[in-house]
């Protein structure tokens, strides 16, 4: 919902009842120009007020900016003074120094009555009182105030603490998992890691010589246990590969069955050119 902050008035300028006069045109005619003027003295007055506020925000800028060129000038001597060359800083001295902190205040308390604009505590002034709940306070068993189940005006502070308040408490249980996880497992970042075996490592040894290499019946191709050599020819592990997970290679040397053979009766009979 859009807040007016400021209202010219009156806003209808022939909207109103006529007295009983002779001339009714002449009185409306009246009655129009008086509240143009009206009109323009309310807006003249906005004006200032707004033209005021600039005013303000204009100084309170360049006094920041010209707090900010000062600072800028002497940051600006010191460097041009300091000589790397000749002042040689220690890294105990430097760790020794304390860090920089800055003094600048930060602003707080922006949206409190007392920083409110003129036009917008005016219009605070111009509303209706809340209904006086509060006589009913005492008489709650909850202990809560009656007026605050008509009108909160910290509701939404309190909805935004109990919002960081939750995120804190999340942050700091995250912490004490990790905590908890690297006193059980201390030398969880200190595994080495398995060393991948290639074949470059086996083309190196067989250029050096054969003894160099076992046996063919206990490795399989470039040196590699059988166990380790899949079917594409990629090299896998002993700790990630079984033997009885895969089928035996076929034998070259196995029976091979003789055809099917048919009797002499079975046959078809030869062409008519061959009898």
């Amino acid at each position: 919902m859009p807040l007016v902050t400021r209202n010219i008035e009156p806003r209808h300028l022939c909207r109103q009842t006529l007295p009983s006069v002779r001339s009714e045109l002449e009185c409306m005619t009246n009655i129009t120009l008086a509240n143009v003027i009206r009109q323009l003295g309310s807006l003249s007055k906005f004006a200032e007020d707004i033209f005021g506020e600039l005013f303000t925000q204009a100084n309170t800028f360049a006094s920041r900016v010209s707090i900010l060129v000062e600072r800028v000038d002497r940051l600006q001597v010191k460097v041009t003074q300091l000589d790397p060359k000749e002042e040689e800083v220690s890294l105990q001295g430097i760790n020794t120094r304390k860090a920089f902190k800055s003094s600048t205040t930060q602003d707080q308390k922006l949206f409190d009555r007392d920083s409110l604009p003129v036009p917008v505590l005016e219009t605070y002034r111009t509303c209706n009182t809340p209904p006086p709940l509060n006589i009913l306070s005492p008489y709650r068993d909850d202990g809560k105030e009656a007026l605050k189940f008509y009108t909160d005006p910290s509701y939404f502070f309190d909805l935004w603490k109990e919002k960081m308040l939750q995120d804190t408490k999340d942050i700091m249980k995250e912490k004490r998992k990790h905590r908890k996880e690297k006193k059980e497992n201390p030398n969880r970042g200190n595994v080495n890691p398995r060393k991948i075996k290639t074949r470059k490592e086996e083309w190196e040894k067989l250029k050096m010589g054969q003894e160099f290499v076992e046996s063919k019946d206990k490795h399989g191709p470039a040196g590699y246990p059988s166990n380790m050599v899949y079917q594409n020819g990629s090299i896998g592990s002993n700790e990630s590969m079984d033997v009885n997970c895969y089928p035996p290679p076929p034998q070259t040397d196995s029976i091979v069955p003789p055809p099917p053979s048919f009797p002499d009766d079975s046959l078809p009979p030869p062409p008519v050119e061959f009898r």
